[in-house]
């Protein structure tokens, strides 16, 4: 069965309507329904445990309209500047196949050091917005499958910490 185009849209407008008309009531007494708030736990639950009371504050409550609202989740990036782009700067010789800032990964496909026969390809994890041995973890991959020295790895990552102390005192300079 086909139905025309302004029955569809009729259709779709009368099941958003129906949707929001399921949600919660901001400031009323309602404290539920289809689409409303879901509660993740149980009063039950937590008054069964040794030391808690019942409260309603001790479980999360969200609805589907949430996700349409504004993010509450923290928007900053957490990786250290300098490390990224100390990173990026170091494995300029590795095409780059994907960057994420906010998780902090840069990705890189295959490609041959300077002076080197063996190609490589690396995944840079960047943790931590310290400038720190800690906040960077470096992952090479052989392109034959071969092992890849550990002792590599760590000369790579010693080379974009280098660098990314030199981009910060080069930044302090200005």
């Amino acid at each position: 069965m086909t139905l025309d185009r302004p029955l569809r849209v009729t259709l779709i407008l009368a099941l958003c309507l129906a949707v929001a008309a399921c949600g919660a009531r901001r400031g009323g007494e309602r404290r539920g329904g289809l689409l409303g708030p879901v509660v993740v736990g149980s009063e039950a639950t937590y008054a069964a445990e040794p030391g808690r009371e019942g409260s309603a504050g001790r479980y999360s409550k969200s609805s589907l309209w949430d996700a349409f609202g504004p993010n509450k989740a923290d928007q900053s990036v957490n990786v250290n500047r300098y490390i990224w782009a100390a990173s990026l700067d170091v494995l300029n010789f590795l095409p780059v196949q994907s960057v994420d800032p906010f998780t902090g990964v840069i990705v890189t496909g295959y490609g041959n050091p300077p002076g080197g026969g063996r190609a490589y390809r690396a995944t840079v994890h960047v943790r931590d917005p310290a400038l720190d041995a800690r906040s960077l973890n470096v992952s090479l991959h052989s392109q034959g499958g071969g092992t890849v020295n550990p002792a590599t790895a760590r000369a790579i990552e010693d080379a974009i910490l280098a660098r990314a102390r030199q981009l910060r005192i080069q930044d302090r300079k200005l």
